[in-house]
């Protein structure tokens, strides 16, 4: 967890952030969103029981108040309305109102069931928004191909190599730029580190292998911060997650495809997508490559077949045709 948010978060809150950081062991940005939804909560509680004057802005709300008291005091109906505030006064949809919902039912959950601080969970018969599945955005087989030809520049095979692996791997970003030269052996498998720090092996493909020693045949060695970080910024030290996104942008912008929805995580939903409809992948098989704990995260791309086959069938001449 960052400092920042350690220092600023009241005890009550600090103790849990702890846990789901340390124990959990989510990612701190994920402990992030933990803390900003908690904080949005509870400066609406103290803005709507008065506990300040009118005029000082919510998000401008000192929550240091906070405390056991407090937390116990909280009410099934003023969870409902903050909700409601969060739909109609800050337009939040359902896929966020929903992670503000898990925010306060983990929290809630872990006072009462982990902690026993509290006897009654305001919680305990809170429903989540209905989020409507997404078919996620991927290219296609001739726009992966183009934008691996696009790469050029000072930095050709550490950006080609990146795009490899993303399109072949279907790694997270935050996956990539936490590879280690020790993450890989001498028989090429990766051990690669996903959320909560659970680790899976992937088999570099003769691809990935190919892009990989080319890159490594220049990749800086003298004054590098982080020795042991395989991809290595203009900077000499490990890429970042934003380095990679700008550079990735620059690619797709490159081909067409910029201010299209394109990003990182869709060359992670592409890569998924290319092994399951044109490779043949079984779905389970997908889900460890992909490090998906549920297995329904995984059917999203089934989905994707699926609308593909209907659109095809509907693209039939005879489709339209009526008995006379």
């Amino acid at each position: 967890m960052s400092y920042a948010i350690f220092r600023e978060a009241p005890p009550v809150l600090r103790e849990f952030l702890n846990y789901i950081g340390n124990i959990k062991g989510r990612s701190d940005l994920t402990v992030d969103e933990y803390y900003r939804d908690l904080r949005t909560f509870f400066r609406f509680i103290i803005k709507d029981r008065g506990l300040i004057k009118d005029d000082i802005e919510i998000d401008k709300i000192d929550i240091s108040c906070v405390d056991l008291e407090m937390v116990r005091s909280v009410t099934f109906s003023e969870i409902i309305l903050f909700l409601n505030y969060c739909k109609d006064e800050r337009e939040n949809n359902a896929a966020t109102r929903a992670r503000k919902t898990s925010s306060l039912k983990d929290f809630f959950n872990y006072m009462t069931v982990k902690t026993h601080k509290l006897s009654y969970n305001p919680t305990e018969e809170l429903e989540s928004p209905k989020i409507g599945k997404k078919i996620p955005k991927y290219l296609t087989l001739e726009e992966s191909l183009k934008l691996l030809e696009a790469v050029d520049g000072e930095f050709k095979e550490r950006d080609y190599c990146i795009l490899i692996f993303f399109l072949n791997c279907g790694l997270r970003r935050s996956e990539l730029v936490g590879i280690n030269l020790s993450d890989i052996n001498s028989d090429y498998i990766l051990t690669v580190r996903g959320k909560g720090n659970k680790e899976r092996t992937l088999y570099l493909n003769p691809a990935c292998v190919s892009a990989l020693n080319d890159y490594l045949k220049v990749r800086p060695v003298n004054g590098i911060s982080d020795k042991n970080a395989l991809f290595i910024s203009r900077k000499n030290c490990r890429m970042t997650g934003k380095g990679v996104y700008y550079m990735v942008n620059h690619y797709l912008e490159k081909i067409g495809l910029g201010n299209q929805g394109y990003s990182p995580h869709k060359l992670r939903h592409t890569a998924a997508t290319l092994m399951y409809q044109k490779g043949g992948v079984d779905i389970r098989t997908l889900q460890a490559i992909l490090g998906h704990s549920n297995l329904g995260t995984t059917q999203i791309y089934t989905h994707i077949a699926d609308e593909q086959i209907a659109k095809g069938l509907n693209a039939n001449p005879l489709s339209n045709t009526k008995k006379k």
